[in-house]
C-alpha cells in the first residue's frame, strides 16, 4: 500500500488542480468573485508540481513496465526453447523418422491433414498413415492427446532455475 501512496498523492494534487482550473473558468464565465491572487498562485504552483510529478511517475511506471516485459520475453524464449528440446527428446524416444517428425511438428502446430500434405508435397493418405504411426509410437489415439503429452511434461517441471526458485519461494511462504 505504501508503494501506491505516492501515486495516490500525485493524483489527489492533480485532481485538486483540475478542479481549481475548471473553477477559475466558471468564475470568469459567470463573473463571480474570484479568489485572492496569492491563493491562486499557490494553487497554480501546486498544479504545476502535480503535473511534473505525474510525468515523473508515468516515466517510472513506463520504465518498470519495459523491464518487466524484458523479463517476460526472456522467460518466453526459455519456455519456447524448452518446448522444442522436449519435442526433440520425445521424438527420439518414439524413434520417429524424419518425415514423421515433420508431420508431428505440423500436427502439434495445429495444421490440418490437407495443409500438412500440401506443405510436404505428399498425398493426404501418406500424411494420415504417418500420423497414425506417430500416434501408435507415442501411445496416444489422436492429436489432442499428443499435444497433451507435451503440455503435461512442461507443467510437471520448471522451465528454468528462476522458475524453480520462484516455485520454492511460494512453497516456503
Amino acid at each position: 500500500m505504501r508503494r501506491y501512496a505516492g501515486i495516490i498523492l500525485i493524483l489527489v494534487v492533480q485532481a485538486i488542480s483540475a478542479f481549481f482550473f475548471v473553477g477559475n473558468i466558471f468564475i470568469s464565465v459567470f463573473g463571480l468573485r474570484p479568489i485572492s491572487w496569492q491563493l491562486s498562485e499557490y494553487i497554480e504552483i501546486g498544479a504545476a508540481l502535480g503535473l511534473v510529478l505525474g510525468i515523473i511517475a508515468g516515466g517510472l511506471a513506463l520504465n518498470r513496465t519495459r523491464a518487466r516485459n524484458a523479463v517476460i520475453e526472456r522467460q518466453l524464449r526459455a519456455a519456447r526453447g524448452a518446448f522444442v528440446e522436449l519435442m526433440e527428446e520425445r521424438f527420439d524416444e518414439w524413434a520417429l523418422t524424419p518425415a514423421e517428425r515433420d508431420v508431428a511438428l505440423f500436427a502439434i502446430k495445429g495444421m490440418s491433414t490437407q495443409e500438412i500434405a500440401s506443405l510436404r508435397a505428399t498425398s493426404e493418405g501418406t500424411v494420415k498413415a504417418q500420423t497414425n504411426a506417430i500416434y501408435r509410437k507415442a501411445g496416444v489415439t489422436g492429436r489432442p492427446q499428443l499435444l497433451s503429452l507435451f503440455i503435461e511434461d512442461l507443467m510437471n517441471g520448471p522451465v528454468d532455475e528462476t522458475a524453480s526458485q520462484r516455485a520454492n519461494g511460494r512453497a516456503e511462504r
